[in-house]
């Protein structure tokens, strides 16, 4: 079973030329040497809009053979935790590899279902893809859709990823988007406060002031998540790449939608 891209032509070129060209524009020259990371954050909107953002932090690190992705579930279709239970995703860019044996390992977390109906519609993860596709090897990937958590079971489950791929060669990658619809400087303003958490990798903090200063973030909790496992596979800090707005291309900046680049190492 493959799934369809459902946002190709929406969010990126459906045409495999068209695609390429525009990731050469957004993304531009790379680094001479690559960072090697435990775990990125990455935004998922149209690529006009937060592509350079993920571009800045893509072609700047080492991309193994295996990738988890963690996104937020925009849809609520699915379970709290869902994997994606067939064999690839497709894209313009080919077919992507589900890891079959990295997804029977997390299975058996209680929570976590192979189930399709959160992935069917969901963007988050999708959008990742053809940037993985650029810039790694034919990695195979392992989609993870995470719908609310408390923190505790958050930080647990984040931990038992860790303690799942620690003696794996995993990229974790966090699919999320930062203040939603605030005038530019105030959506800073909120962002700053939850950057400052995760640069110090405090889940805890990054949680709870998310919902104490209704900070829209969307997917504050699946970068809990990612952000304690890259905490079990060594990481100490968190860096930022870069952040923007959807202002810079619309030119209005009185509701913006804020984007963050960051890698955990």
């Amino acid at each position: 079973m493959v799934r369809k891209p459902a946002v190709a032509g929406l969010f990126y070129p459906s045409d495999r030329a068209e695609l390429k060209k525009l990731l050469s524009e957004l993304c531009g020259e790379e680094p001479p040497e690559k960072l090697k990371v435990k775990a990125v954050l990455v935004p998922h909107a149209g690529y006009v809009y937060s592509g350079r953002t993920a571009c800045d932090v893509y072609k700047r690190i080492e991309i193994p053979k295996r990738v988890l992705l963690l996104g937020t579930n925009h849809t609520g279709n699915g379970g709290v935790i869902s994997v994606y239970s067939g064999q690839a995703w497709e894209t313009p860019f080919g077919f992507v590899e589900i890891d079959p044996e990295l997804r029977e390992e997390v299975l058996v977390h209680p929570l976590v279902e192979a189930e399709d109906m959160a992935h069917l519609y969901e963007h988050s993860l999708e959008v990742q893809v053809p940037f993985l596709q650029r810039y790694g090897s034919n990695p195979k990937i392992l989609p993870i859709v995470i719908s609310h958590l408390n923190y505790e079971t958050a930080k647990e489950f984040g931990r038992f990823l860790g303690n799942t791929i620690i003696d794996k060669e995993v990229l974790v990658v966090i699919s999320s988007d930062m203040s939603h619809y605030e005038e530019a400087q105030e959506a800073r303003r909120k962002d700053e406060i939850l950057i400052s958490a995760m640069e110090r990798l405090a889940t805890d903090e990054l949680y709870y002031k998310a919902l104490q200063y209704d900070i829209s973030m969307c997917g504050f909790i699946p970068a809990v998540v990612g952000i304690e496992a890259a905490k079990v596979l060594g990481a100490r800090r968190g860096m930022v790449i870069d952040y923007s707005n959807s202002g810079e291309t619309t030119g209005d900046f009185t509701k913006v939608v804020a984007y963050l680049g960051m890698v955990f190492v």
